[in-house]
């Protein structure tokens, strides 16, 4: 692959500009062919959770893709699965910039980006344009992620979920409910509690509603938070099979930074993901593996830079992977590689 090459000239630039610049060069050679020709094939490993036949058990993770304007072009990366997102009812900037950063020595990258995306309809509009993952093309698994806007209250924040989970609900695979980044403020506070029951009991009734409209059922995941305790963890757990979730991500960012204390750009704000967030979010599977019991499947993501990282996160109970930041710094043989390492994995839920 020629990422390597290019890398040195990509770290050049501010991460948010080498982002932009990276996506501008995968869609010129998507629409070219050049992409599809030179992409590494990833090792088929079909696997069956949720009702969905995933061709492997690689995914990219939510953040990358906010706005869903590049599927197509990541698609050649060889993912057997693909998430966008989070968007939100309406379109928002985010929080100021700079508000990206990467500490190379750590393969680690810190983001306080606060859901920064172009809204729902804008969203949608470039879901349908793609190829991958369109209803009844069997052309790939496509996960669409969903929050509030970052002025909504807490007390409201249901009714943004809901106005996104009808929106997204026809064109997914599944949907995932964002309730664990760090950079939108009092997001968090919607995984416990009331809180959380709430929440969930009306994404439910919602998804049901939804499931008989459309004569089509798209489960429902629940991404979940790194900085929590373990008995949090289970009490998720608990709330999660009490509602028939049909899944969970463990986990997002982390606002630890000790991992990379001392270094550049560790006093920033916002949430530390990479190499540092590995183990932690690893031990936040291995918890939830034990409370959920086998009731419903884990995607593994944080700090995946190998396949030996993946098979890491499968060991501890993950079924499937994301990655995100090893995208960043590895490039797409990654994919690959994880999936080859992940082909003669235990047998999935």
């Amino acid at each position: 692959m020629l990422y390597p090459t290019f890398r040195p000239l990509l770290f050049k630039f501010d991460p948010e500009t080498a982002h932009e610049l990276a996506f501008a060069a995968l869609d010129l050679a998507t629409a070219l062919g050049v992409a599809q020709r030179f992409a590494p094939q990833a090792a088929p490993s079909p696997v069956k959770l949720m009702g969905l036949s995933f061709p492997n058990r690689v995914g990219l993770a939510a953040g990358l893709d906010k706005n869903a304007a590049h599927i197509d072009g990541l698609a050649t990366f060889g993912f057997g699965f693909i998430e966008c997102g989070t968007v939100t009812p309406r379109a928002q900037p985010g929080n100021p910039k700079p508000r990206m950063f990467r500490v190379p020595s750590a393969e680690a990258l810190i983001n306080r980006l606060g859901f920064n995306n172009h809204g729902v309809d804008q969203f949608l509009a470039n879901v349908i344009r793609s190829r991958f993952g369109r209803p009844g093309s069997g052309s790939g698994i496509l996960g669409l992620n969903i929050g509030k806007n970052f002025d909504t209250p807490n007390n409201l924040a249901v009714n943004d979920y809901l106005t996104c989970l009808r929106a997204v609900y026809p064109y997914a695979s599944y949907v995932t409910v964002n309730i664990s980044s760090p950079n939108t403020q009092g997001l968090r506070e919607l995984q416990t509690g009331a809180a959380l029951e709430n929440l969930l009991t009306s994404l439910k009734a919602e998804q049901t509603k939804l499931a008989q409209r459309h004569r089509k059922y798209t489960p429902l995941v629940v991404k979940i938070s790194p900085d929590l305790s373990k008995n949090e963890i289970r009490l998720i757990a608990a709330m999660l099979m009490h509602h028939k979730i049909d899944g969970v991500i463990a986990t997002n960012t982390t606002v630890d930074h000790r991992r990379i204390a001392g270094q550049p750009h560790a006093e920033e704000e916002g949430g530390l993901s990479g190499r540092p967030l590995r183990s932690k979010a690893t031990a936040v599977i291995g918890v939830l593996a034990e409370a959920l019991d086998g009731s419903l499947p884990i995607i593994g993501v944080g700090g995946i830079m190998s396949g030996a990282d993946a098979r890491e996160k499968i060991a501890a109970g993950a079924a499937l992977v994301q990655i995100y930041t090893g995208l960043i710094y590895k490039g797409p043989a990654l994919v690959a590689e994880i999936a080859e390492a992940l082909a003669s994995a235990a047998p999935a839920l």
